[in-house]
């Protein structure tokens, strides 16, 4: 494939961020023929680089989170706090067409980095800021994770659990990927802009605001004032809000059975109609009141097969039930490889198949995947193309800058 065939081939972007909200747009920019130019601290890079090895992730040979969000990248390694580094970054800036940053404003303000500052060298730019709680207010300034700022300040950590239970954490990028998202869209938006106006443009999005999209179905009853009474309780939304424990441990839940053909089914399949004789469950009404009540007299039926043996006679019936996933299914989920969201490298790229981005646009080809860049992997390269000569290169090396 000719890099004309690729929809950004041409397109120079600069990824000049940490972990993952921010990189994972340029990843997915660079995914349909873009030029990213990762800049990454001399010595230490990514932090996110080292996260696959921390004792709380699961444990692997392989770098496995940076090998799903730092492909098909080029890496510079550049101290910014030098001058010659930011001389440097400032003539790249130039002839790039995208900036992305998620650095904390106040080392931006410092590093004179802001839009501004940027757009003053390049007025064409589109400048993408990723932040954890927003460009203005109070907060501006302070830094986050996902699981900060967009789990615990959007309110969807005080939601997501069960009655009596405590809130419970996120997980690992559950935030940052769907917010990667946002920002490309925000990147394209502002590419077709510039292509219809000529301008270039300041776009941002941050984590609470992603949080706040996310929890927005429940928010947006909040903004209007509902009564929050029956929501904090799970079982009176009904049986559907629950799940099942089956013989082998696995969990089922019945969230699409919706009409009262599907609920009778469901009882049949479970064997489960005697509970029709209990005045408590006679009705739709009724089951609804004596919500946590239905849910534990259901308990036990599903208990007496295993979760295939359900879903087989669930199919064999028509009852819409479903299964809870466990993550080590999804390699040979039918549904996820017949829709092609987990790719197949070539054998270069490293160790296996990689989660795709949820992106699918008909006949847009794209990029064959190369591995994640070693820190400062292309620095002399990218240096040479500037005009640097080995000498000044290896000068800037001694000097700390590269």
């Amino acid at each position: 494939m000719s890099g004309d065939d690729l929809l950004f081939a041409g397109l120079k972007v600069l990824d000049v961020g940490t972990w993952i909200a921010a990189p994972v747009a340029t990843t997915m920019l660079a995914d349909y023929g873009a030029d990213v130019i990762k800049v990454e601290l001399p010595g230490i890079g990514d932090a996110y680089r080292m996260y696959s090895g921390v004792p709380s992730t699961p444990a692997s040979p392989h770098n496995y989170c940076w090998l799903l969000d730092a492909r098909n990248k080029r890496s510079l390694s550049l101290n910014l706090k030098t001058d010659d580094g930011k001389a440097i970054l400032r003539r790249l800036i130039e002839g790039c067409d995208i900036y992305v940053t998620n650095q904390p404003l106040p080392l931006r303000r410092s590093l004179g980095l802001m839009y501004e500052d940027v757009k003053q060298i390049n007025p064409k730019v589109i400048y993408a800021s990723l932040t954890a709680y927003g460009e203005e207010g109070p907060e501006k300034d302070r830094e986050g994770f996902d699981l900060v700022a967009y789990w615990s300040r959007s309110g969807l950590m005080d939601l997501v659990r069960e009655i009596g239970a405590p809130p419970a954490s996120a997980l690992p990028g559950m935030g940052d990927h769907p917010t990667a998202v946002t920002m490309y869209a925000n990147i394209v938006t502002a590419l077709l802009k510039r292509e219809r106006t000529g301008k270039g443009s300041f776009v941002h999005t941050s984590l609470l605001a992603n949080g706040l999209w996310s929890v927005s179905c429940v928010g947006q009853a909040a903004l209007l004032g509902a009564d929050f009474t029956p929501f904090k309780n799970p079982v009176t939304g009904g049986f559907q809000r629950s799940v099942y424990e089956t013989a082998d441990g696995r969990f089922l839940h019945f969230a699409m059975v919706r009409t009262v053909e599907e609920f009778d089914l469901l009882m049949l399949a479970l064997e489960a109609t005697e509970l029709f004789g209990d005045p408590r469950f006679e009705s739709p009404e009724q089951r609804y009141a004596h919500g946590a009540q239905f849910i534990e007299a259901l308990r036990p039926y599903a208990r007496k097969q295993t979760a295939a043996e359900w879903m087989a006679l669930f199919s064999e019936m028509g009852v819409p039930a479903a299964l809870m996933a466990k993550v080590t299914d999804l390699a040979k989920d039918p549904q996820v490889l017949a829709n092609h969201m987990i790719m197949h490298p070539r054998e270069e790229f490293g160790p296996g198949p990689i989660i795709d981005n949820p992106l699918n646009i008909e006949g847009l080809k794209r990029v064959p995947l190369s591995p994640p860049p070693a820190l400062g992997q292309h620095s002399r390269e990218i240096l040479q193309s500037m005009g640097f000569d080995d000498a000044a290169i290896d000068g800037l090396a001694a000097r700390g800058v590269i």
